[in-house]
């Protein structure tokens, strides 16, 4: 099965990318496409969104956020 097109497209302010390498590991954050921060923990992600002058009052919202190559909880490598 496909999924069907939608005519809406979400483009989210801010992106967390894949974990990357590191000690601790850490995801990159870019809001408006252009890297805002690195993040080592969930609570990382909303301190460099409040710097930015976004407040997130739904992490699971596709609209504000988008999760990439992990969802909010993946915060090391596979």
């Amino acid at each position: 099965m496909t999924e069907s097109a939608s005519p809406y497209i979400s483009h989210p302010r801010i992106m967390v990318l894949g974990v990357q390498p590191g000690v601790p590991p850490f995801r990159i954050v870019s809001i408006d496409g252009e890297v805002a921060g690195a993040a080592r923990v969930l609570t990382d992600v909303l301190m460099v969104a409040a710097a930015a002058g976004i407040t997130v009052h739904d992490l699971d919202d596709p609209d504000v956020i988008r999760w990439v190559g992990g969802d909010k909880l993946t915060w090391t490598r596979r």
